[in-house]
């Protein structure tokens, strides 16, 4: 969205701050301009303008969230990265950060530590980690779902409790939001120790389940289920759901 002038943008938020829609108390923009554009927000011809239309929707009662997408430290590094952060948070609204982990480009500890500690003194909190989805040029950017644990583990050691708001690793699958907890051995059994942060079926959440342990794996679709269960515990439900939605 933030491709648009502001002027197109108030057109999709304004009526939202009307009476009828007081129900909505988020409105929320995800956008990679913050490192690749931020000139959007300060020196752009209507760079003004945008920020008062943010400003006009903290001053309506609701919250601005903006999910920024940062996937490595450089790219707030720079004078104009801080001071499009800077103007941004005077209107009131709040900058989260989220970014999946690649290879080749942010697959080391070190750099997810030094990126948030950076975040949290510019006032962004870190919210995900996610892993690299099965898409585009996936088999050179993919990594082991247990290096991206590891790397998650060792980089939230490197950051203060005002960073460890990042949760990680996640992934945004079919059934929702998993999260790798970690890894575990019960009963013998080598096991991948996940849970759901958002689901298709709300009661899935929080509920801890078991995968085999795979080091290849790099996917949820690539894991079975531990303990020689034949499905996970959402399975025949997600089946139902799907299969509703198609009629």
């Amino acid at each position: 969205p933030m491709t648009m002038k502001a002027r197109q943008l108030a057109l999709y938020i304004e009526p939202l701050l009307e009476g009828e829609f007081d129900h909505i108390q988020t409105i929320r923009i995800g956008t990679k301009s913050l490192s690749y554009w931020p000139y959007r927000y300060v020196t752009d011809e209507d760079a003004d303008d945008l920020l008062r239309l943010f400003e006009k929707v903290v001053q309506q009662g609701k919250h601005l969230a903006i999910m920024a997408h940062y996937e490595h430290w450089r790219e707030l590094d720079t004078q104009i990265a801080q001071k499009a952060i800077q103007r941004i948070r005077t209107t009131g609204g709040e900058i989260r950060t989220q970014a999946p982990v690649v290879r080749h480009i942010n697959d080391r500890a070190h750099t997810w530590g030094k990126m948030w500690q950076m975040q949290v003194r510019l006032g962004c909190i870190p919210y995900y980690m996610f892993v690299e989805r099965q898409t585009g040029a996936k088999d050179y950017f993919e990594i082991p779902l247990v290096k991206v644990w590891e790397i998650y583990r060792q980089a939230i050691q490197q950051v203060s409790g005002l960073g460890r708001t990042a949760r990680g690793p996640v992934m945004s699958a079919l059934p929702g939001k998993v999260k790798i907890e970690g890894i575990s051995e019960i009963q013998g059994e080598k096991v991948f120790v996940l849970s759901f942060l958002q689901a298709r079926n709300p009661q899935w959440c929080n509920r801890p389940f078991f995968a085999s342990f795979d080091p290849e794996a790099t996917w949820l679709g690539d894991l079975k289920p531990a303990f020689g269960e034949s499905k996970f515990f959402y399975e025949s439900e997600l089946e139902e759901i799907l299969t509703r939605k198609m009629v």
